[in-house]
């Protein structure tokens, strides 16, 4: 198992992006012997209040970062708490996605 601990969010003007941002890159690189897939939840849009909008972003943003420049096979699946919260991704993978 892997654990990422993502940032409180205050205002958006003390690195919260960047803090989520190495959350999510850390958790993606960790030596992953034997695992082909990696699972993330929404991190730090529940008590930690980072803006659901946002927090798809910089999580998208990385994850698609990551894994175009790897050469590791498998998968990462986000795994989202309820239907506000996947619309949210979905809308951001649409802006995002290649091509």
């Amino acid at each position: 198992m892997i654990h990422a601990v993502g940032p409180r969010y205050r205002d958006g003007a003390h690195g919260e992006a960047e803090l989520l941002a190495s959350a999510y890159r850390t958790a993606s690189s960790a030596p992953r012997a034997g695992l082909t897939s990696l699972a993330f939840p929404a991190i730090s849009t529940g008590i930690y209040h980072y803006p659901l909008a946002e927090a798809a972003e910089v999580s998208l943003r990385t994850v698609i970062s990551y894994l175009s420049g790897t050469r590791r096979s498998g998968f990462v699946r986000f795994v989202l708490w309820d239907e506000t919260t996947l619309a949210a991704y979905e809308r951001e993978l649409g802006r995002q996605a290649p091509g």
